[in-house]
């Protein structure tokens, strides 16, 4: 997906804006497993704001929590002004929840599946009457609101689950990996009923995504690795710490000519499987120097402007994908020590 098809927002100064989120050494432990280790930050009134890493990183937990569907084990946190511990129906009315895994009654129609949901939040028929049609229309389902849902295809089930978190006039939208397991396409799609959102809603957006280019339409972004939060700026801020273009080198020998790169044109060089990445300021111009004076053998050499997984490669010394299979393998780990556990 093309992120040039959504303009970022320029995120405001902290100090002009309202805190509608605020978390202060937020933590949650299964048995000895820190899963949100002592994170904490501020969301602001209006604001998109991104929860980016790999699967398994804290970012689910840290929602559950928010969400008042997890207890925090340390510290606290505070949703439109309310306390997530204390005061859970004033958070639970205050939002709305798209999770990752489909919830809706594919039995029901679109409009049963809104009025349910309405009805569990003791909204008039009046409100009720008002807001279903708007919400339907907001997400380009009022043809198909009679339909059952087991009829609607990944993306209309996406955008109804979307409709039935605004249908209470939430003040904070949870969107927890809204577009996973969905085509391009339709993932351009969902984004743009989320542009719409934003201009049509007076709502707080709180993202969580592993996908890159979604990160990028974000005000500002926390990068969540292994349960703590590595870095919170807006996306060119955290694109800016990689520090200039990103120069990506092959060559047969990369141990010795990691160490020659290094010495000889004073940058340093981050070896990422079979290439050496470092950055530069000005990478047209370095690149010829270099191809000219590297004492060595180049089999292949790339210049490109840095991304967000550059960000991420820099601050913890791999990618979002690599974070993943990691998760995976501790994951597998972990269930394969219970089964032991069990049978002794």
């Amino acid at each position: 997906m093309s992120t040039q098809t959504h303009p970022i927002t320029t995120a405001i100064a902290p100090t002009e804006r309202e805190a509608i989120i605020r978390v202060e050494g937020l933590t949650k432990k299964f048995g000895d497993f820190t899963a949100v280790d002592h994170i904490d930050f501020e969301v602001y009134r209006g604001e998109l704001f991104g929860f980016l890493g790999p699967n398994g990183a804290g970012k689910t937990t840290t929602i559950s929590m928010l969400v008042t569907l997890s207890e925090p084990t340390e510290g606290h946190a505070t949703v439109a002004g309310h306390d997530v511990a204390r005061e859970q129906d004033a958070v639970r009315h205050a939002i709305g929840i798209v999770f990752q895994e489909p919830s809706l009654d594919e039995n029901l129609t679109a409009r049963e599946n809104l009025e349910f949901h309405a009805v569990l939040y003791n909204m008039s028929k009046a409100e009720r009457e008002k807001r279903i049609p708007e919400v339907l229309e907001m997400v380009q389902l009022v043809d198909r609101a009679d339909d059952l849902v087991e009829r609607f295809s990944g993306g209309m089930k996406r955008r109804l689950e979307i409709a039935r978190g605004l249908l209470h006039t939430p003040k904070v939208l949870f969107l927890d990996e809204p577009t996973i397991g969905l085509d391009p396409q339709t993932r351009r799609h969902i984004w743009d009923y989320i542009d719409a959102l934003r201009q049509r809603e007076d709502i707080t957006i709180f993202l969580t995504t592993h996908y890159m280019d979604e990160a990028e339409f974000a005000d500002r972004i926390a990068i969540m690795d292994h349960g703590k939060i590595v870095a919170l700026d807006t996306p060119d801020g955290l694109k800016r710490q990689v520090g200039g273009d990103v120069i990506t080198v092959r060559t047969p020998d990369m141990e010795r000519d990691a160490d020659r790169i290094e010495q000889q044109f004073g940058v340093k060089v981050q070896r990422y499987k079979d290439e050496l990445r470092f950055e530069v300021e000005n990478g047209e111009t370095f690149i010829p120097r270099f191809v000219r004076e590297f004492p060595g053998t180049i089999t292949a050499i790339s210049l490109r402007r840095p991304t967000l997984d550059d960000v991420f490669l820099k601050l913890t010394g791999r990618t979002i994908r690599d974070a993943e299979l990691d998760a995976e393998d501790i994951t597998r780990n972990r269930m394969r020590r219970r089964m032991r556990m069990r049978r002794h």
